[in-house]
């Protein structure tokens, strides 16, 4: 085995992971990641960064802004969460993951101190993204939120501005179980005096972040208040969009490489986030912003988000995972023309599924399944719950059964879906 393959497993063995034990691996206190970044000097310091949280969203927010920065031509760093194929996609240089050698010396120079605190896999993942950063001298880093916002690991660096993409039911066991309680805890990454966009308006919780800002005397942005979607089309896997900014009174044309409809709501608030860049002396031209937004996937590796991975049949995978998620999947499938639609599916189990399952269309064919991982949800258990909600279909022990499955039962002219978690796509990759 090799030296990466051996830390990964000392990282994985050692420490508690939330994406395989659930609630139990969320720290609810910033005291272990405050003494890994000591140990190291506090990196966090030495690179300037912009902070995103929200429910759904933050991740293609993340690249978006990422991908502008990068064709702006700055040296920018990623740190997103979970990964879908390997671990160092989680932190990335101009779209580039992090060395093998580097995750290694990394985990070898820490492993007395990790003997010692005992810190969660993510709260390592993070002083490891910002030893990197610091290490490769980023000129600014896009750190993704992993949960929640006020007492998450990221949670310890004065970005240049802060975004919170929207608010929705996830979590509730750890983040509280009404929206104004969730978005308080996502409020938690506003700074003093840094400005914050917030991406969509919703006006049971607005109040919530304006409460925030005044406290901290942050500048706060709502980015569907500046600007106003004017057209939005799919054609050729791209989403052409024209917006109006509603400040100046003046059109803009966006191709996307990214197809979800969903994704008008968050390139709104990258574009707000952008505009207060350029206030603040980030040398961003709006040909930048529209050559780095038809081009994410390539600038940053972004996966997973309605990608077409095949044709004829029609086959598209997507990461939403919880009610807003896949309540924007299901909307999506209504710009799609196909026969016959086949779901492969599964979940995890602290997941909201009883609120979820009655989004889904009952005209496809299910294929429900589990991914390899201790809080999956039992196929068989799943099968029945959708059963409950008029879903029909089978149940299969792998992801790639049930995609294969899915394969041999699809004719050219339908469409197969793969959605449900992160690990159920990224089984499927």
């Amino acid at each position: 085995m090799n030296a990466y393959q051996e830390a990964l497993d000392y990282l994985y063995a050692q420490l508690p992971m939330f994406t395989k034990v659930g609630a139990s691996a969320y720290k609810t206190d910033l005291h272990n990641t405050v003494a890994l970044l000591a140990q190291l000097n506090n990196p966090q310091h030495t690179f300037k960064t912009i902070h995103v949280a929200g429910t759904n969203g933050k991740g293609s927010t993340s690249h978006m802004l990422a991908a502008i920065l990068q064709q702006a031509g700055y040296k920018t760093g990623l740190y997103t969460s979970p990964h879908l194929l390997d671990f160092r996609e989680r932190i990335r240089i101009n779209g580039q993951v992090a060395s093998e050698d580097f995750v290694v010396d990394f985990t070898n120079n820490m492993r007395p101190f990790i003997e010692t605190i005992a810190p969660s896999f993510f709260e390592l993942t993070v002083a490891m993204a910002f030893q990197y950063f610091s290490q490769e001298k980023v000129d600014i880093a896009i750190i993704e939120v992993g949960l929640g916002g006020r007492l998450d690991s990221t949670n310890v660096i004065t970005p240049e501005l802060s975004l919170i993409t929207n608010i929705s039911f996830d979590h509730k066991n750890i983040l509280g179980d009404t929206l104004p309680l969730i978005a308080s805890e996502k409020a938690g990454i506003i700074k003093a005096g840094v400005p914050v966009v917030i991406s969509e308006t919703q006006s049971e919780i607005q109040w919530v972040f304006q409460g925030k800002a005044a406290e901290t005397g942050s500048p706060i942005h709502f980015a569907d208040q500046e600007w106003m979607v004017d057209g939005s089309n799919i054609k050729d896997n791209h989403l052409d969009l024209t917006l109006l900014d509603t400040r100046q009174n003046k059109m803009y044309h966006f191709r996307l490489d990214l197809s979800g409809q969903y994704q008008e709501k968050n390139v709104m608030g990258v574009l707000s986030a952008v505009r207060l860049l350029q206030q603040q002396g980030w040398h961003i031209t709006w040909d930048h912003v529209s050559a780095a937004l038809s081009h994410v996937r390539k600038l940053t590796g972004l996966r997973g988000r309605w990608e077409v991975v095949g044709e004829h049949p029609l086959t598209v995978m997507d990461v939403g995972h919880n009610e807003a998620g896949i309540r924007e999947v299901v909307q999506q499938l209504e710009h799609v023309n196909y026969q016959q639609l086949h779901i492969v599916t599964g979940f995890v189990k602290d997941k909201e599924v009883e609120n979820v399952l009655p989004l889904f269309p009952s005209t496809a064919t299910y294929y429900f399944c589990r991914a390899q991982l201790p809080r999956a949800l039992d196929e068989v258990a799943l099968a029945e719950m959708g059963a409950q909600h008029g879903l029909q279909g089978r149940a299969y022990e792998s992801v790639q059964a049930a995609l294969q499955a899915a394969r041999q039962h699809a004719k050219p002219e339908d469409m197969i879906l793969v959605c449900g978690s992160f690990f159920i796509v990224a089984e499927a990759m």
